[in-house]
């Protein structure tokens, strides 16, 4: 009797949590399906970036949600115009991949992220932040690389950020397709690990190429 307790127990824990994946997969595919359509505004990044928070606050062990939630909050940065505004854009993508970090260390996505947040704050004022956070966002780069050497996009990233250096402090395309030409090998020969996990970034790599040839 108490053989079969314990395993009608194990039994009903085992459909809890089955369902729990269920709704968790399902939230996080149906917000990644709007994802595009999000780019459309400020507004729309930050409505998705809440969106995935609160998946994120009602799984607790996933990182993805942060990730997303982060990812979206600072293309919300990059795409606002007025700059009095940007780094509070930033700084909640920073709260928010701390979180992604604490629960999966030493990620190459998650180090793309924090580099694309130190860029947002360095857009704000090039000229007198860029010895800071010129700094920290080619330093994640760099950690992004050496967590994953197959990952395309810190290639990608990298090659951006030099695309739109001046020429005369060593950007320019001629110094930003050797990047985005190795992000194109890497995207051709990169199997994401899960249909959850970031996939962005080839098809504008491609774009970038063609601009630069």
């Amino acid at each position: 009797m108490k053989k079969l307790i314990l395993l009608s127990a194990l039994c009903s824990i085992s459909l809890v949590i089955f369902g729990q994946s269920e709704r968790y997969t399902a939230a996080m595919k149906k917000n990644l399906a709007a994802m595009d359509t999000s780019f459309r505004s400020t507004a729309g990044l930050v409505a998705m970036s809440n969106n995935f928070e609160r998946i994120a606050m009602a799984e607790k062990t996933q990182w993805l949600p942060y990730y997303y939630a982060a990812f979206s909050q600072v293309n919300a940065g990059f795409m606002e115009q007025d700059k009095s505004k940007i780094d509070e854009y930033a700084d909640k993508a920073g709260l928010l991949i701390q979180k992604a970090d604490s629960l999966s260390p030493n990620n190459s996505e998650i180090s793309c992220i924090k580099s694309m947040i130190a860029s947002c704050h360095l857009m704000v004022d090039p000229m007198t932040r860029y010895m800071e956070y010129g700094k920290l966002s080619s330093e994640a780069l760099d950690a992004a690389i050496s967590q994953d050497p197959t990952n395309p996009r810190p290639n990608y990233l990298k090659g951006q950020g030099l695309k739109y250096t001046p020429e005369q402090f060593g950007g320019g395309c001629k110094t930003a397709l050797p990047e985005f030409e190795k992000a194109m090998a890497k995207f051709a020969a990169f199997k994401t690990p899960g249909e959850l996990n970031p996939n962005w970034g080839k098809e504008q790599v491609e774009n970038l190429v063609k601009e630069c040839k």
